[in-house]
């Protein structure tokens, strides 16, 4: 990341607080994700969250953090889906008390996913919801990230990003530097690609 993307990426997010709040319910989810497996992810009928569970399946596997590995959940799989594409609403049935429900919602929640996410909680598990600032899916949560309509600078789909990439990055021990997980990349650098993503690479830097 150079100093033109450093001072890009302060100026969009620094005045806004984005950064700090994605890093915030990134890292809580992080440290309320305790068994492998046992992060499930569900959207909506009609916008699953392919992309986030994609992201943070790469952030589990380059920080090695088996427990942050997602699982999605759909809504109707299709038969003769890969095992890793057909689990269905009956995941969150079997929900206990050691996993965590990721609620990705950019519309406002149904009545059956509101039942679902409630019965989820009542079993013990933990509840995030990252939506467009929905009350009644946020009162369900245990930790809430809203992304309304209209929020500058970032889309609904980079906050995601910012979690996603937030979530596997771990920050030294006080007083201890430490090189970054052979094979991965530092929170710094996955930020200069979102940033490219969201505004376009800086002048120069290639194609």
């Amino acid at each position: 990341m150079n100093a033109d993307q450093v001072a890009a990426l302060r100026v969009l997010l620094a005045p806004t607080g984005w950064l700090d709040r994605t890093r915030y319910f990134a890292r809580t989810l992080r440290d309320c994700s305790r068994t492998p497996q046992g992060l499930l992810v569900v959207g909506t009928p009609d916008d699953e969250p392919w992309h986030m569970t994609a992201h943070l399946a790469d952030e589990a596997r380059l920080a090695r953090l088996p427990e942050l590995s997602p699982t999605l959940v759909r809504w109707s799989p299709p038969p003769g889906a890969p095992a890793h594409l057909r689990v269905g609403l009956d995941r969150l049935a079997a929900a206990g008390r050691r996993e965590t429900l990721l609620v990705v919602s950019p519309q406002a929640a149904s009545e059956e996913l509101l039942e679902r996410v409630s019965d989820v909680r009542r079993a013990g598990a933990t509840i995030f919801s990252l939506d467009r600032g929905d009350p009644e899916l946020d009162a369900l949560a245990h930790e809430a990230l809203a992304v309304p309509e209209g929020t500058a600078p970032l889309s609904f789909d980079a906050a995601q990003h910012l979690v996603s990439a937030a979530a596997g990055d771990s920050p030294p021990p006080a007083g201890r530097r430490t090189g970054p997980v052979p094979g991965g990349s530092s929170l710094r650098s996955r930020l200069a690609q979102l940033l490219n993503t969201v505004s376009g690479p800086p002048p120069g830097s290639g194609d």
